[in-house]
């Protein structure tokens, strides 16, 4: 670690979303420099500078050896490894040309990089079959076609719930703030510190994890389930109050000499 008390530089991808306004208004009140990054020229006199980047993986892959940028990402098997208890669904991680074969309905998503749509396909025929990343071994997590009630995305930073935002219902684009005291909220942060007691040591130190309310095709019953984990990097803040996330994605992508021991199996490759 340099010695260098300069304020920290947040990077973020020309590409800008609501999120991506908010976090750079958000590092600005901290006194960061932030900078969107437009080609080459953008980082100049970033030598020596602890550098924290907001965007996508592809541009993150273009710059990281250039700044000492260290992306942190939660394993591509995490969610299949969980128990039952907390996924309220059977699900695998394969590859592409193995779900080409499904012959019913699966819900099949990238684990991380969003190389295609996350979706219900009728069949595996209905499945891309090129594109950008796209291709064969691509990885996929395939799972039971399930009802997510309403789903919640959770801003975690070393093991607890820094800020969170309820992001849809019944699959439909749905925010709002997260209240303590409607019992609904109430419920998913339970839920939620429940699951992160038993699994954290299995995220990195900074992650975003969805959750939702499951509901029983068979009895109606509703269930807490994790939807999936993800990279706050490249995550939608959606409600979410923009300081703690701001928090959680200054861990989750920065510094390489500042990464802590206990994430440094959790670095993005490459």
């Amino acid at each position: 670690m340099n010695g260098n008390t300069a304020p920290g530089v947040l990077l973020t991808s020309v590409q800008e979303t609501s999120t991506t306004a908010l976090l750079a208004r958000a590092a600005a009140r901290r006194g960061m420099d932030v900078r969107v990054v437009t080609g080459p020229g953008s980082l100049d006199g970033l030598g020596g500078r602890h550098v924290h980047w907001y965007g996508g993986p592809i541009a993150a892959a273009r710059i990281s050896g250039q700044v000492g940028l260290a992306l942190l990402e939660p394993p591509d098997d995490w969610l299949v490894r969980l128990p039952h208890e907390y996924t309220r669904r059977r699900m695998e991680l394969t590859t592409l040309s193995e779900a080409w074969t499904a012959r019913s309905p699966v819900f099949v998503k990238p684990p991380s990089d969003k190389t295609l749509p996350a979706a219900v396909y009728a069949d595996g025929a209905r499945l891309p079959r090129a594109g950008d990343g796209i291709g064969p071994d691509t990885p996929v997590l395939v799972s039971d076609v399930v009802t997510f009630a309403v789903e919640y995305r959770l801003f975690v930073l070393d093991g607890q719930v820094a800020a969170a935002s309820r992001y849809a219902t019944f699959g439909r684009l749905d925010t709002a703030p997260l209240h303590p005291d409607r019992p609904r909220d109430r419920d998913a942060l339970r839920f939620a510190g429940r699951l992160l007691d038993a699994v954290a040591d299995s995220l990195p130190s900074a992650v975003t994890v969805d959750i939702g309310l499951v509901l029983d095709p068979d009895t109606g019953q509703e269930h807490w389930a994790t939807v999936e984990a993800n990279m706050p990097w490249f995550s939608h803040s959606y409600c979410a109050d923009d300081g703690p996330v701001l928090d959680v994605v200054l861990r989750a992508a920065g510094p390489r000499d500042r990464v802590v021991a206990r994430d440094l199996r959790f670095l993005r490759a490459g």
